[in-house]
């Protein structure tokens, strides 16, 4: 196979691409910035160990909608973009948005059941908020994938972050008012999270509305588009599961084997040390639906100049704010939290690698192999489960993140010889190019210039 030579700048000319990423780095940092501010809310009221039973509740939907996903959101903007016809775009919608309705269902059934087994050393209040919290979010959250899916897969970031920075922005608004009135308990709170929630929805629902003026209830539908759908839903949806486990098994641990104060101090320190993936994520959440479609080489040259540019940027950045993060934790969370600095410093350098390393994934999906993807999760997971129940008895929290960051260079590697193997890749050409800060100081030079001209 011919080898292929990453040329600079050739992934980079469509238009607008470059200012879409900024926008939604943008619009991560204020997603990130409102979160850690709601983290400071509830850490402040609720304490370390009620911080960990609001953490507890709002982890099963989450999780849960992670593993029925099957794969829509993704598959819904291959096959968007890969058929240009408005008629079967319609029916990828409708076969997505229908699907979840009995899923919903039947994982609101087992979540019901099954709560109270699964937070069998919580209080039996925390329990019960819990269960309704879990049954009515489920089908919430599933909603708010394929909205932002759909989004996505139309170029309608505008509504795609808007989705990600209302609903937090809304969540912070509803603790400060029950805080203010002096009804800040979990029940409530929860209940603030449900609502802001659908409020979106209906936001985002009426702001796309174009796109889902399609005959829903009509015979069987497109059998075509379904098969279309589920088929490359089915591809991806291992990459996605293990996914969604590989980002939730650390607080499953904790659940399991640690109490509600270790996981307060946990979902604090690991959503502090996020603030590193702003860009890369939005990055990765940008790269894909821009490039697929593309030919391989120029897929390739984009998502490779991607992942150079975001892994320079926050090596620079990590160091100097890992300490600054230390200092606000304990000025913002309070002293208790510092307990958690170690854990603090590993996840950090753990966001990075992993950011990086999901947007050389990026590339994969475009180009329809997800299941090189899917083979480097199982290994990485494999590893790092295995890692968890070694090093969590012995170090707590410190090994959980231990794990972690073996983890992410596993992925990180797997995903890099993968490119080599299969793709014919030089190496050397995704690790490093002369002319990507040129590349990049010229890209906002000339969004200056355009913006004086205005």
């Amino acid at each position: 196979m011919e080898q292929v030579a990453v040329k600079a700048g050739s992934g980079w000319k469509s238009k607008g691409l470059v200012q879409t990423i900024m926008r939604t780095s943008a619009a991560n940092l204020l997603v990130m910035v409102i979160s850690t501010l709601t983290s400071i809310v509830t850490a402040r009221m609720f304490g370390v160990a009620g911080k960990g039973e609001f953490s507890a509740i709002l982890f099963w939907p989450t999780l849960l909608a992670g593993l029925v996903g099957f794969g829509l959101p993704t598959s819904l903007i291959y096959n968007m973009k890969n058929n240009k016809d408005a008629g079967i775009g319609a029916d990828f919608v409708r076969a997505g948005f229908l699907f979840q309705i009995p899923v919903s269902v039947v994982v609101g059934v087992v979540s019901w059941t099954f709560l109270p087994h699964w937070l069998g050393n919580y209080p039996d209040a925390v329990v019960n908020t819990a269960r309704w919290y879990t049954v009515t979010m489920l089908p919430v959250l599933l909603a708010v994938n394929l909205i932002s899916a759909l989004a996505q897969s139309t170029g309608r970031f505008n509504i795609y972050n808007g989705v990600r920075l209302y609903i937090p922005l809304f969540n912070l608004v509803g603790l400060l008012v029950l805080w203010l009135a002096g009804n800040l308990n979990l029940h409530l709170a929860s209940g603030v999270f449900l609502v802001t929630s659908v409020a979106v929805i209906v936001w985002s629902l009426y702001s796309i509305r174009d796109s889902l003026k399609i005959p829903w209830f009509r015979g069987l539908g497109n059998r075509v588009a379904a098969k279309a759908l589920f088929g490359y839903g089915s591809k991806v949806f291992g990459v996605e599961l293990l996914g969604t486990l590989y980002g939730q098994f650390d607080k499953l641990m904790i659940l399991s084997l640690l109490t509600a104060r270790d996981l307060g101090l946990y979902t604090v320190v690991y959503a502090l040390s996020r603030v590193f993936n702003v860009v890369q994520t939005a990055i990765a959440n940008v790269i894909f639906p821009q490039v697929t479609g593309m030919d391989k080489d120029k897929i390739i040259a984009t998502v490779g100049r991607a992942f150079r540019l975001s892994m320079i940027l926050m090596t620079i950045v990590v160091i100097p704010c890992m300490f600054i993060g230390r200092f606000l934790m304990g000025v913002l969370f309070g002293a208790p939290f510092l307990e958690a600095s170690t854990a603090f410093y590993l996840l950090s350098i753990e966001c990075i690698l992993g950011g990086g390393s999901w947007i050389l994934a990026s590339a994969f999906n475009a180009m329809g192999r997800p299941d090189l993807v899917l083979v480097r999760q199982l290994i990485a997971l494999a590893a790092t489960i295995g890692l968890f129940f070694l090093l969590t008895p012995l170090y707590g929290l410190n090994g959980i993140a231990l794990a972690l960051i073996i983890g992410a260079v596993i992925r990180l590697a797997v995903t890099l010889t993968s490119m080599r193997m299969v793709f014919q890749v030089r190496l050397r050409s995704l690790m490093f190019a002369g002319d990507d800060f040129r590349f990049l100081l010229d890209r906002v030079n000339a969004k200056l210039k355009r913006r004086d001209k205005r």
